[in-house]
This record gives C-alpha cells, structure tokens and sequence, in this order.
C-alpha cells in the first residue's frame, strides 16, 4: 500500500512536469508567432496635409458585395504619437479623429495630358 501511494505521487509529480514543459513551450511558440506576424505588417505613416480614405465598418452590417467600404478622401490636419489621426473632409469640412489602421493613403489618377496625332502615309515607290 505505502509503495503503490509513493508510485502515485511520482506518476503525478511526472504528469504535472509534462503539463509546465507544454505550457512553456506553447508559450514560445505563441512569441514566435505573434515575433512572425509583427513583422508582416506594414506600418503607415501619414503627415499633415495628406490626402487619405477612410474605412467605413458600419456597411458590414448591410450586406453589399459590391460596394466600396472606402469613403473620402479627406486631409490629415493633426497626427498624434499614439496612433490617433485627425482628418478633415473635402465636401463637408467636418472633422474628426480616428484610429490610424482605419485609414489608406488616397492615390489621385494620373494627370491626362493632351497627346497630338499624326499621320501616317504609304510610302510611294517608284519603279
């Protein structure tokens, strides 16, 4: 009986080791991870003056493939350290502050130019 309680205490004290090393290790798996997908995001950076598009999460709600959920462009007037950037719409001139990851730096089209046209004739051979 004492032998059979001291074989159980071992097995336990065996058991509880195996738990602590695969929580230690998914631990450092979670670090790798998390080291991983830090290093895939690409950070923004905005400055005042820029012209930006905004992200609209509240068309989540009504189901349309085929609507853009970008709206804008607006102007960034104020950067903070923290993340938080504040924009001024175009249109309405109405301001607000917003969390920077719900914004994307606004491309403009490329300028259309005038392009001249010629010409061009058969060449006439003469035998």
């Amino acid at each position: 009986m004492i032998g059979a309680g001291e074989s159980r205490k071992l097995e336990l004290q065996e058991l509880e080791e195996i738990r602590n090393d695969s929580y230690e290790n998914a631990a450092i798996y979670k670090e790798k991870m998390r080291l991983l997908h830090d290093k895939m995001i690409s950070r923004k950076e905005f400055t005042v003056g820029q012209k930006v598009l905004l992200f609209q999460s509240r068309f989540k709600l009504f189901p349309n493939k085929l609507r853009s959920h970008w709206v804008g462009p607006y102007v960034v007037t104020d950067v903070a350290f923290h993340g938080a950037i504040e924009i001024r719409s175009l249109a309405t001139n109405k301001v607000l502050k917003v969390n920077g990851q719900r914004l994307k730096p606004y491309y403009e089209g490329f300028q259309v130019e005038t392009v001249e046209s010629l010409t061009l004739y058969e060449p006439i051979y003469e035998d």
